[in-house]
């Protein structure tokens, strides 16, 4: 696989070295703290890269390591997989698309292997990196795992509301389709989960979940801040969005439609329609 240079002169390209491995680690701990529980070692690293995983590093003009991703190849259900576990950005090299260019780096990658589709993870609460995931890259959501990672990463960035995660789908050999992102497709739709105080939420604590064809879960514009703010409101709007993803998914329904906020004081949605 060559490398990839952007037009910045960062240059994404597989580990190297021992120092660069050490390097992914450090990065790693940066990230979600010393004490992160999940974090790779290089020696997985080292290892990865020699039976068809990906560890990789996106590198700065001076040589500095600003990103980086890791992911295992193996089968699901008979086919050939890739999960990709890891992808991570420092913060002066955010905000420049660095991800999104990683995540292809990663799936031409896994195209010359044969590869037929890529999974991972996300958090459903945090906004941006489900309009990357769904509307930017095109992946759906395969499944939803309550508490994916446990309650006890040791992770401040995970908080302690628990790992609740979507699993996303990319397929490597075909041109994925990115979700529609407009509001319009919300009219008239029943609002499942939402802020515990939104006037719009039409089930609340208890109440029976409407059997409509589509259904709308909202998120909070900032998830960050709302935890900062008001932990209580956000466990609740966390356990009210679980419910529905739970209910709905189990009963067939897929995410059809990611709409982001437009703005800090607005929410963002999924639609969940039935087939």
């Amino acid at each position: 696989m060559q490398n990839v240079t952007l037009s910045d002169g960062t240059v994404i390209r597989a580990l190297e070295t021992h120092e660069e491995r050490a390097e992914a680690v450090r990065l790693q701990e940066e990230t979600w703290g010393a004490g992160f529980s999940e974090k790779v070692p290089a020696a997985i690293l080292l290892i990865a890269e020699k039976t068809g995983g990906v560890a990789a590093g996106a590198f700065a003009p001076s040589g500095r390591m600003v990103g980086f991703l890791f992911g295992l190849t193996g089968l699901r259900d008979g086919l050939r997989v890739h999960w990709s576990d890891i992808l991570t950005v420092r913060p002066e090299a955010q905000g420049r698309r660095l991800g999104e260019a990683m995540k292809r780096y990663q799936r031409d990658r896994c195209r010359t292997l044969g590869i037929v589709h890529m999974y991972w993870t996300f958090d459903p609460f945090v906004a941006r990196n489900a309009h990357l995931n769904l509307n930017v890259l095109g992946a759906t959501v395969d499944e939803f795992v309550a508490d994916m990672y446990g309650t006890a990463t040791n992770s401040p960035v995970h908080g302690s509301l628990g790992t609740d995660r979507f699993v996303a789908l990319w397929p490597v050999q075909q041109e994925p389709r990115p979700m529609p992102a407009d509001a319009a497709l919300l009219r008239d739709v029943p609002v499942v989960a939402a802020a515990p105080d939104d006037a719009a939420l039409s089930v609340r604590d208890g109440g029976e979940l409407p059997k409509a064809i589509a259904v709308a879960v909202r998120i909070p514009y900032d998830y960050a801040a709302l935890l900062a703010g008001d932990i209580t409101r956000a466990r609740h709007w966390r356990l009210s969005a679980r419910r529905a993803f739970q209910h709905y998914l189990g009963a067939g329904y897929r995410v059809s439609a990611f709409i982001p906020g437009a703005d800090a004081g607005s929410d963002a949605t999924y639609l969940m329609t039935r087939p």
